[in-house]
């Protein structure tokens, strides 16, 4: 006869071998073999959002550029500098951005029409904006000791805003890192390195990111050029991230083999999107997922003399220009050492927002452009569940009069001005253009969209 206590003892053996065999086989699958509609219902947030706020914030915002008599530097001052180790780390007891407010910052992306924000947890300094529990290279070893990306989180969650991390494959501190940088080798000679011990590093890092933080939209991954990163290395990163957490997003630069800043990848890398950094694609990467990075100026991170800052009409055509194409746009700014967005950045951030106020629905959802060309701007589109398409036209240069052709033999059924839809527009068929009128009306400062709803597909 069995006992009470053995049945219960069984069970426990059993819950136990569950256990474990459902952890081995998460860790075990993989997740590239997906099938495409499951990889279109993970992907299926991000292709809908088109906009995001990058942000690049660590140490190299405290001299803003400058170190010795050069001010040109950005996030990459260490290495371009040559700066020692040690001179390097006299940084971490100077970090006290007392002035940082994470739902201020999530706020003002929110007010821009940005759907999800990208920070950088870790750079390639390796130091960390997080409460890391295997290293002190962090946040709470600066007299500031407040953990930036748990405030973000909380902030992100209250506004409904999507949450992302860049996190950088190469570290400039770690002694398991390597290769090191060709003019530190004497200072801080290889030694006993060891790059997997690294790995065991990175993936105890990345399990805090999505466990304390999560769940996540998004891990951008960055510095995978070097040759201690293999594509092999790269699958497995991928795959281990998914097991964490198998929704969530992963860019190409997981994997080795990308093209520069082009951004593209082989179809046999890993990686759920490309990303183009500082360009847009001609025509757009017809048949897969990408985004455009890019800075506001000229540079990732805080720079005090870079004013080369785009125009707010340049930034709001940017992203028409690659929603147009089918592709994303993540918005870069550098905040201050002391929390502060850049005024500059602030005013842009603004003014975009009081555009996608008026006009977001041409670029929440949207689809390419139909067309190939478009010389007086650009079209998104957008399917309805009725069978029809609303066509979105934006005008970037149109002036009161002018005649906006698009190339189709079809009559819209509805025709409206987003900013107006009082107004009366006009349209006509002439060999086999579609002819918009706007007569009186008065131009947006920055892009003039036209909205036109058609039976069927253009």
């Amino acid at each position: 006869m069995i006992k009470t206590y053995q049945i219960t003892f069984l069970c426990f053996i059993i819950l136990v071998f569950t256990i474990i065999i459902f952890s081995f086989t998460a860790l075990a699958q993989d997740y590239t073999k997906e099938s495409k509609e499951q990889k279109d219902q993970r992907m299926k947030w991000w292709r809908e959002a088109r906009f995001g706020l990058f942000i690049h914030w660590g140490l190299y915002a405290i001299p803003a550029g400058k170190w010795g008599d050069k001010t040109n530097y950005g996030e990459w001052i260490r290495h371009e500098a040559q700066i020692p180790l040690p001179e390097y780390k006299k940084l971490l007891t100077q970090f006290n951005p007392i002035k940082f407010n994470a739902k201020e910052w999530v706020r003002m992306a929110k007010d821009a029409g940005m759907k999800y924000i990208v920070i950088t947890s870790k750079h390639h300094d390796g130091f960390c904006l997080f409460d890391s529990k295997v290293t002190d290279w962090d946040v709470m070893s600066t007299p500031f000791q407040r953990d930036i990306l748990k405030e973000l989180s909380d902030a992100c969650k209250e506004e409904g805003m999507r949450l992302c991390f860049y996190y950088s494959i190469m570290d400039w501190h770690h002694p398991d890192y390597l290769p090191r940088r060709d003019w530190e080798k004497e200072q801080r000679p290889e030694g006993d390195a060891d790059f997997n011990r690294y790995i065991e590093y990175m993936k105890a890092q990345l399990k805090e990111l999505i466990t304390n933080y999560g769940p996540l939209g998004i891990l951008w991954f960055d510095g995978e050029w070097e040759n201690t990163w293999t594509h092999e290395k790269g699958v497995d990163l991928y795959n281990y991230v998914r097991s964490l957490q198998p929704d969530i997003i992963i860019n190409n630069r997981v994997d080795t083999g990308r093209s520069g800043m082009e951004g593209t990848s082989e179809p046999k890398n890993v990686g759920d999107y490309e990303t183009p950094e500082q360009k847009v694609p001609a025509t757009g990467l017809p048949g897969v997922d990408w985004e455009t990075c890019m800075t506001m100026n000229n540079h990732w991170g805080y720079n005090a003399v870079d004013k080369n800052f785009k125009s707010t009409k340049e930034l709001i055509q940017l992203l028409v220009d690659i929603v147009s194409k089918g592709g994303n746009f993540l918005l870069n700014v550098g905040p201050m050492a002391t929390g502060e967005f850049p005024p500059e950045s602030v005013q842009r951030l603004k003014e975009i927002g009081e555009w996608m106020k008026v006009n977001s629905e041409s670029v929440y959802g949207t689809i390419a452009n139909p067309f190939e060309k478009t010389p007086w701007g650009r079209c998104t589109q957008k399917k309805l569940d009725n069978g029809h398409t609303i066509l979105y036209v934006h005008i970037f240069d149109y002036k009161p009069n002018d005649k906006v052709v698009l190339p189709t033999d079809k009559s819209p059924v509805k025709v409206w001005l987003l900013k107006d839809t009082s107004k009366t527009i006009e349209t006509s068929l002439k060999k086999n253009n579609l002819v918009i009128k706007l007569p009186g009306i008065e131009p947006d400062p920055y892009d003039t969209v036209v909205a036109l709803e058609f039976e069927g597909s253009l």
